[in-house]
């Protein structure tokens, strides 16, 4: 059969895995991807420059040429609408067409996304097993009775089962790796290599996906935290380090070090056989000096550690975390000790947190510094404890939780609208400016900087210098994340401006070790760059010209070089050049964040 997986934004290791798993069944798997541009759901939503780039025609139109006999969909509250749409759309296209929707929003509230007229099954859960077995039941002309676990589907007749909601796989060797091809024309898979070693998270925070996951099998038998052999995850990264050329691997696991032991054994044979920076994420529970010494030792530039919140009563109470600001401070200094680069991961509008726990963390921040502190905005996910809390708070209403079920009015961290309350809406906005600018202003100057300092400052002012000192930090401080972004986007305008010509769309990645993959050509030409820089220029001055306003001054071998900027110029000249182009091509992505 064919299979057609739909995505927008980035790659989705769930959506690798399940595609892996339907070729190894000899299907024939395809993707129709949405870019997204300035409204990926995620980072960033410019809706003046959205409806410039909506590639929702595109997607259809290469769900039409695929012709598939089943979309498959892996749905997050933000995404669930839009892809709703493209199910709806596409039925009309191919009213045979089986749809499946998957992902944490679909199983967090199954029995909603069921009932939809252009939904046929929803897998609820890991589908590692649900899934194929739906494509072989449908292979087969359907449903015809059996009952397929994790699963709810309609039969002919209208009528809709309940598969039983089993275990969680235990033997994550049995599956396949992530098949990273079906992303290579979209996406720069060696940039930012994503990966996992394990699943599952030991935590249960009342904001979080695994507060209500976890607790999905019906039968409570195996482990919810389960680990990779070291074997298969190295087979893995052996096989990517031959096809690409691998910047920096990102392990995306919960808690990548939640296993000491088999970090120890990983993280050996990682640094002999890859040698490949990496960054992953932790937990102050799970970092020691002994995790912290191996994982500088093996190159890992940096860690992502979850704070949230610094006042520990509440962080127990109410988010159910159970660490304590010692084991924060403690985890803090080690990495500083170790020269890793700790990116946290600090919350706003939690619901009944005290104002007071932002000076704790603004304590933290200025004794243990962070490379960088990244601030997200409590939105409340379907299915987890945190709605209910809110609900009980009086802070929302069924029609609001039903609302958010639907994934209507739904902006994935970013939006700070569901805080009601003014005087903490404006003192949060204050603070996260406050905290950005920690990062990068020098010691003598952190120690004296006060929360007073800022609570005159207009909340446009607080939001346009919270998203410039951010992005300008990151691209400074050569970021891979923040790099691997802005060229994302900088090969997706200019694609936009080759579709604007009549030309096809280029490849994002190049494979190393096969002639006939449909990748980017050899690397361009001078004249080939500055045509290059030409087009994406002209996007610029489009926008410019529907917003009204001057174009900033930016030549095209500014933006030409933008590609070379990996931050490893060794020549002080060439250094010094690179740091001008970043300067010219900083202030145009200043400037597109001034036309909105």
């Amino acid at each position: 059969m064919r299979v057609t997986f739909v995505a927008l934004g980035w790659e989705q290791l769930g959506v690798s895995l399940l595609a892996a798993i339907a070729k190894e069944k000899g299907h024939e798997v395809n993707l129709a991807f949405s870019v997204s541009l300035f409204h990926d759901r995620y980072n960033l939503s410019f809706p003046p420059f959205a409806r410039l780039f909506d590639d929702t025609k595109d997607v259809l139109k290469k769900i039409e040429d695929q012709r598939p006999d089943v979309l498959a969909f892996s749905a997050l509250t933000g995404t669930y609408q839009w892809m709703l749409g493209i199910a709806q759309e596409a039925k009309k296209i191919y009213p045979h067409v089986k749809v499946i929707f998957g992902g944490v929003h679909a199983s967090a509230v199954p029995e909603r996304v069921i009932h939809k007229p252009q939904v046929d099954f929803v897998c609820v859960g890991e589908g590692d097993v649900a899934f194929p077995m739906i494509l072989n039941a449908i292979e087969k002309g359907g449903p015809m009775g059996e009952i397929i676990p994790n699963t709810r589907y309609k039969l002919p007749n209208g009528q809709i089962v309940r598969g039983p909601q089993t275990g969680f796989i235990q033997d994550l060797d049995a599956l396949p790796g992530f098949d990273k091809t079906i992303w290579e024309d979209y996406i720069r898979v060696g940039d930012v290599y994503f990966t996992m070693a394990s699943r599952g998270c030991p935590y249960r925070c009342t904001f979080c996906f695994n507060n209500f996951f976890a607790n999905l099998p019906e039968e409570k038998k195996g482990k919810y935290v389960r680990q990779r052999s070291v074997d298969h995850m190295l087979n893995e990264l052996h096989i990517a380090k031959k096809r690409y050329k691998l910047k920096i691997v990102d392990f995306e696991d919960d808690v990548f070090t939640v296993d000491k032991k088999w970090v120890k054994s990983f993280l050996d044979r990682y640094k002999k056989e890859i040698k490949v920076p990496f960054q992953c994420l932790t937990h102050p529970k799970y970092i020691d000096e002994d995790v912290a010494k191996w994982l500088a030792d093996a190159g890992c530039v940096h860690v992502q550690m979850g704070i949230q919140t610094m006042d520990d009563e509440y962080k127990f109470q109410t988010v159910k975390r159970y660490e304590k600001s010692k084991d924060v401070e403690q985890a803090m200094a080690l990495m500083q000790k170790y020269n890793l680069k700790a990116k946290v991961d600090h919350m706003f509008g939690l619901p009944g947190e005290p104002l007071e726990a932002q000076e704790k963390a603004l304590t933290l921040y200025k004794k243990h510094t962070p490379y960088r502190i990244q601030t997200f905005w409590t939105n409340f996910l379907p299915g987890t404890e945190m709605v209910q809390q809110a609900k009980h708070m009086g802070l929302i209403e069924d029609k609001d939780i039903e609302r958010l079920e639907e994934g209507l009015n739904f902006d994935f961290y970013r939006s700070s609208q569901r805080i009601d309350d003014p005087l903490k809406h404006k003192m949060f906005k204050r603070y996260e400016v406050l905290f950005k600018l920690i990062p990068i202003v020098p010691p003598f100057v952190r120690q004296k900087m006060r929360i007073d300092a800022f609570r005159k400052m207009p909340i446009p002012l607080c939001e346009w210098l919270t998203f410039s000192i951010d992005l300008l930090a990151g691209l400074l401080k050569c970021n891979p994340d923040h790099i691997g972004y802005a060229k994302h986007y900088l090969l997706h305008l200019y694609n936009a401006a080759r579709k604007c010509l009549g030309l096809q769309p280029l490849s994002a990645t190049r494979s190393k070790g096969e002639k006939n993959h449909t990748a980017e050509p050899p690397p361009p030409t001078h004249q080939e760059n500055r045509l290059k820089s030409r087009e994406v220029l002209s996007v610029i001055d489009l926008l410019s010209a529907k917003q009204n306003v001057k174009s900033p001054k930016l030549s095209t071998d500014d933006l030409g070089r933008f590609d070379s900027f990996d931050g490893a110029q060794s020549h002080p000249e060439q250094s010094r050049r690179g740091d001008i182009q970043k300067e010219k091509v900083n202030k145009t992505v200043s400037h597109a964040h001034d036309l909105v």
